[in-house]
């Protein structure tokens, strides 16, 4: 059986379904059966599925103490090989993966909640509705997919009833949100998941709307940013020791490759548990878990995709 760290859960596969062409969902418990830990809406998992390598997947089943996860994942074929690997589980295979996390929860005060879900993006947000109608929350979805690409709309569709809206192209998502924006209650806040594409112009409109950005909450579904750009060196401020970080190799790989401990889960740049303190240098953000005043403020980076602007960057490590 694979071997968990202290932080980490061993799981084994009690479930495996097709959703539609070319999205699995796996269902996952302990191998001793029992509960688990319960989780916020918009969780994920972090799963290992190669030595040192690991892929986010955002849970979509029951959050209270529940007996088993549920990831859906598409087969990237374009991708470094996790949504492969997870394609190829078998029930009664083990499977490590991190506790529950999110980056994406609901504000908890929000008077009235609008997800917004583009293709495989609809996972997170299928826990966001699951968490509202226990909640009794006021809420709507809109989901935008292909023809045959329909993951979880039998559960939405459950879930949500009238309150759900389905969509089949960008144009017609443009133009219901355009219209809708300007009628939502006071205090709405807005949740987008999907192509990065679909999230900037859903935020544009929200913007163009009148909606304050702190209303806006986005989780991008979409490769992880390329670690590859030009060489620099990692300065540490408390050795004073130079790291080189060679054209191909991210900062985080670089930094663990000199046997410096650096708390880590997606690699992704989305989960936030790599960030770091910067204490001088310029960054080039490629995560998407730094807000934008983070950003701006450039004393935080996630080594796991962000790169040094110029050829030095120093760390507080």
């Amino acid at each position: 059986m694979t071997t968990a760290g202290p932080n980490e859960l061993p799981l084994r596969v009690t479930g495996l379904r097709t959703l539609c062409e070319g999205i699995r969902e796996v269902t996952l418990g302990l191998a001793g059966d029992g509960v688990l830990p319960s989780f916020a809406p918009g969780s994920h998992l972090a799963v290992g599925w190669a030595d040192g390598e690991r892929n986010s997947y955002s849970l979509t089943g029951p959050m209270v103490e529940p007996r088993h996860y549920s990831i859906s994942v598409r087969h990237d074929r374009a991708g470094r090989g996790g949504s492969a690997w997870v394609h190829s589980l078998r029930v009664g295979d083990d499977v490590v993966a991190s506790r529950p996390r999110s980056a994406f929860a609901p504000v908890a005060d929000a008077r009235h909640h609008v997800l917004v879900a583009g293709g495989i993006g609809v996972t997170p947000i299928v826990s966001h509705v699951r968490a509202a109608v226990m909640w009794q929350r006021s809420f709507e979805v809109v989901y935008v997919h292909r023809p045959g690409a329909d993951a979880h709309a039998e559960d939405l569709r459950a879930l949500a009833r009238d309150r759900l809206t389905i969509l089949r192209s960008g144009p017609e998502l443009l133009a219901h949100m355009k219209a809708r924006l300007f009628d939502v209650p006071l205090g709405a806040h807005l949740y987008v998941c999907g192509p990065e594409g679909l999230i900037e112009a859903v935020t544009s409109a929200a913007l163009d709307a009148g909606w304050h950005r702190q209303r806006l909450h986005a989780e991008p579904f979409a490769s992880a940013a390329a670690a590859g750009g030009a060489p620099f060196a990692a300065r540490l401020g408390r050795s004073g020791a130079l790291v080189p970080v060679g054209a191909e190799t991210s900062l985080l790989e670089a930094l663990l490759a000199r046997g410096i401990a650096v708390p880590n889960l997606c690699r992704q740049g989305v989960c936030g548990e790599c960030k770091l303190t910067v204490r001088g240098g310029g960054i080039d953000h490629r995560d998407t878990y730094l807000t934008d005043d983070e950003r701006a403020a450039g004393d935080a980076m996630m080594p796991c995709v962000s790169r040094a602007v110029g050829d030095r960057v120093e760390l507080e490590l």
